[in-house]
């Protein structure tokens, strides 16, 4: 049997696409659900897991659909492959029930986990140009070293209440505790 699976992240997107899509590849059953791929729990995944069946296969639209990380794919695609069932995504034209598919599929992963590794490089030798040049990335502090002296005499001297103190220096009162 053809299962598909249909997301989108939000309640005001609309699935019809996706299940008009699935519908044309032949899903005879269709789990939709209307949120975050990055949710771990998701009650029509889960539905669409139990009820899988050696020789069904997974169809999406789109691999995104189903997982949000590189990680989460290749454990859903491994999770499917463990019940005797293969994975299609249609707008990629990756089939893992065929050896080729199968192949494909592991390359696009090297790659994207290849790529997402050299993009936490770069950024890590940038940062370290930047620390050796003599700046300092984040964001800047929310109070000076003068106003943080003022907000502990106004609160030891003049026991004023936090809140106010926040509101004067119209920073958060957590600004205020730190300080």
């Amino acid at each position: 049997m053809i299962i598909g699976y249909a997301r989108v992240s939000t309640d005001d997107q609309n699935l019809d696409a996706q299940t008009d899509a699935l519908t044309a590849a032949g899903a005879e059953r269709i789990f939709a659900e209307k949120i975050s791929g990055t949710k771990q729990q998701r009650a029509e995944l889960g539905a669409l897991l139990d009820q899988l069946r050696p020789g069904d296969v997974v169809v999406v639209t789109k691999y995104d659909r189903l997982a949000r990380s590189l990680r989460d794919l290749l454990d859903l695609v491994e999770a499917i492959k463990d019940r005797g069932t293969g994975f299609r995504s249609l707008a990629e034209d990756i089939d893992t029930t065929t050896p080729a598919g199968e192949l494909i599929f592991h390359v696009f992963a090297s790659i994207a986990h290849f790529e997402r590794r050299r993009i936490a490089e770069r950024t890590r030798e940038g940062l370290q140009a930047a620390k050796a040049r003599g700046r300092v990335g984040g964001r800047p502090p929310a109070l000076t070293g003068a106003q943080k002296a003022e907000v502990r005499r106004m609160r030891d001297d003049e026991q004023r209440a936090i809140s106010e103190i926040a509101q004067l220096f119209k920073v958060s009162e957590r600004t205020i505790r730190r300080a």
